[in-house]
């Protein structure tokens, strides 16, 4: 596996490299659901690239850049482990420059959700994604639903600026308890775990009330914040693929989202119907 930290390392390491080229982007302390982006990577394309980059420019004041966890050289260990042909590990200063050209996010789409609660993040989510997919240059990227309304505003940028990647979904990995994987995790107590559990009881709940036929979005909602209570919920949400509010759910083109504090952590979760 080669290490590079500069984009000229990065470039000097593709050279040569013959066929298609699999990125994942990520900001390190891998886990399992990492681990699936890696392998889906590796099972469709000839290289494999992973990057591990925390992004300052998408952390908002009083965030947890500083906090957010940091793992070199287990990430390092998976990365090898998982067939990782090369690893791009650089700092801020190989990324970013002064006066940079501005990448800002729709005006609605990036404002809604995640975007309410935190203006601005999506611009830097989308700046560092491009700068990103501009150095690799895959044949396809591999991102999580997860984050849902991040893949659909990456999905937009590439659309929108014609750029020729292919952007890949991939299910949400989760707990044999339903907690969806995330970094963010390891600030959880044990008591605060079981709390987070509530986000996948809710999302559960509403698949199981579409399923037996209750389509409309209120009653859907009401029921989630009745599994939610009593954690600081920021927002549900039931969208289309679009992100565009629904009165009731459609079946093929619905995600339900939910963002909710447990103790001083904020956590996301959604399901795709």
């Amino acid at each position: 596996m080669i290490i590079a930290r500069s984009a000229t390392e990065l470039r000097d390491a593709l050279k040569g490299k013959n066929g298609s080229i699999g990125f994942v982007p990520t900001m390190g302390a891998l886990h399992i659901g990492h681990r699936s982006l890696i392998e889906a990577a590796r099972g469709n394309n000839d290289t494999v690239v992973v990057s591990i980059f925390v992004n300052p420019t998408q952390f908002l004041p009083g965030e947890d850049l500083s906090k957010y966890p940091r793992r070199e050289e287990a990430d390092f260990k998976i990365c090898e482990l998982s067939g990782v042909d090369i690893l791009f590990y650089p700092d801020v200063q190989a990324m970013y420059g002064e006066d940079e050209v501005r990448i800002t996010a729709p005006d609605v789409r990036g404002y809604i959700l995640e975007g309410v609660s935190r203006p601005g993040h999506f611009d830097g989510v989308l700046t560092v994604v491009m700068k990103l997919l501009n150095l690799v240059r895959p044949t396809r990227a591999y991102f999580g639903k997860k984050d849902a309304q991040q893949l659909a505003l990456i999905a937009q940028m590439v659309e929108n600026l014609f750029m020729d990647v292919e952007i890949v979904p991939m299910e949400t990995v989760r707990e044999k308890d339903g907690l969806a994987l995330s970094s963010r995790n390891v600030y959880l107590s044990g008591e605060e775990r079981t709390e987070a559990l509530k986000l996948s009881a809710a999302l559960k709940c509403s698949t199981n009330m579409v399923m037996q036929g209750t389509l409309e979005v209120t009653e859907i909602q009401k029921a989630m914040m009745d599994i939610l209570a009593p954690l600081e919920v920021e927002y549900t949400a039931i969208v289309n693929r679009r992100f565009e509010s629904l009165s009731r759910v459609l079946i093929g083109d619905t995600i339900v989202l939910v963002a909710a504090r447990v103790g001083s952590t904020r956590l996301i979760d959604n399901v795709w119907m």
